[in-house]
C-alpha cells in the first residue's frame, strides 16, 4: 500500500517526518510531498503537486488554511482514505472526499502505526 505524505519536512522535529520515517519502519511505501525538495531516511521528498499512480492513503500534515490549494490534487489521486492529523482537520475536505466515496479518518498517524492500527 502507498502512502503519500502531504506536508512532509525535511526537519526531523516536524511530526510530518516522523510519520515517514515511521511508515518506512513498518515496511509501508512512502511518498512525501512537501513545500520543496529534500529526502528523509533516502526517500526524496517531491515539491508541489507531483503525479503519483495507486495511492491508497493521504496523510494530511498541512493545516485547514493551506489545503484549498490541494483540494483538487488531493481528490486526483483517487486514495481509499485520508488521515487528518491533529491540527489538519478540515471538514470542508473531509465532505468533498466522502462524497468522492473516501474513507475519512481523523487520527494520529503515528499512534495508528504505534498500535497496529494503520
Amino acid at each position: 500500500m502507498k502512502t503519500l505524505v502531504l506536508g512532509a519536512s525535511e526537519n526531523p522535529e516536524r511530526y510530518s517526518n516522523k510519520a515517514v520515517r515511521s511508515l518506512l519502519n513498518h515496511g509501508h511505501e512512502v511518498v512525501p510531498v512537501g513545500l520543496k525538495e529534500g529526502n528523509i531516511e533516502g526517500v526524496k521528498i517531491l515539491a508541489g503537486k507531483p503525479v503519483v499512480e495507486h495511492v491508497n492513503t493521504i496523510t494530511m500534515y498541512v493545516g485547514p488554511k493551506n489545503q484549498k490549494d490541494y483540494y483538487d490534487y488531493v481528490l486526483s489521486l483517487k486514495p481509499s482514505r485520508i488521515i487528518f492529523n491533529p491540527g489538519a482537520e478540515n471538514p470542508e475536505l473531509e465532505v468533498l472526499a466522502k462524497a468522492k466515496g473516501i474513507e475519512v479518518v481523523e487520527a494520529c498517524t503515528l499512534v495508528m502505526l504505534s498500535i497496529g492500527n494503520f
